[in-house]
Formats: structure tokens, sequence, C-alpha cells
């Protein structure tokens, strides 16, 4: 896989997650997505497509927002920003209503076909809970 097509690959992915496409047809069918922070690991599309989905739309209201992109031979690396409202019951806490604003990095595997193998995200989850306790605490208030 050469660094264009890892791009290609990449930014074609990130355009369809962010204007509601079909972000998991770039998945590779056995595709492991890991949450380095805490271990957890999906696998497979339609999992990996769930998870995400659930994250971006069920969990939370989110809009990512890419700050950089990198791209090497079948690797990538994304920083980013996840902007979300708190909108669906999240690791035992109510939905708040809170909007919190998360930097996190995702690593990316790209095998020959063009598909993402893994996904490595390093998604600071135990930060995002403590957050939304505080906010969650204060505005009970």
């Amino acid at each position: 896989m050469s660094v264009a097509q890892t791009e290609s690959t990449l930014r074609d992915y990130l355009a369809a997650l962010l204007n509601g496409g079909d972000f998991a047809s770039y998945f590779s069918d056995d595709i492991v997505c890991t949450v380095m922070e805490t271990g957890d690991e999906v696998r497979g599309r339609d999992a990996a497509r769930e998870y995400v989905v659930a994250l971006h739309t069920q969990l939370f209201d989110a809009t990512p927002e890419v700050r950089n992109i990198a791209f090497g031979d079948g690797i990538a690396a994304l920083e980013a920003v996840f902007v979300a409202k708190h909108t669906g019951e999240f690791a035992g806490i109510p939905a708040t209503g809170v909007t919190i604003q998360s930097p996190y990095s995702i690593f990316f595997d790209v095998d020959d076909d063009g598909r993402i193998t893994a996904l490595r995200a390093y998604f600071p989850m135990i930060a995002i809970v403590q957050e939304l306790q505080a906010k969650a605490a204060a505005s009970s208030n």
C-alpha cells in the first residue's frame, strides 16, 4: 500500500464518517478496533460500525474536529477533538446534555486492498467520564 493509496483511503473514510456516508465500507471484514486506554476491543466490520455509530450518534451527538493527519505506507495517524453533547447513557451516567471537548488520536492500519484493518484509538474515556460526572454534579446544584 503506497502512501498515496493510504491517504486516499483515509480521506475517503473520514469524508464518509463526517458526512453521514457508509464509512464502514472502508473497514476490512476482520477489522480490530481497540481503545488503548481501556484495552476494549471490537472485532469485525459490523461491530465496529455499530460502535462508532453509538459513540457518535446515540451516546453523544458528536462532531469530531480533525486537527492533523499523517500518512505512511499502509499506516495513518489522526489527531482530533471530540466535540460532543452527551445524549445517552455512557459509562453508567445518564444523559446530561452537557457538551464536552476532548482531544484524541487514532492510528490506522490499511491493507493492500485499501481497507482499514486496525484502528487504535487513544481516546480519553476516563477523562470523559470524570468530566461528565463533574458537570452533572455542578448542574444539579
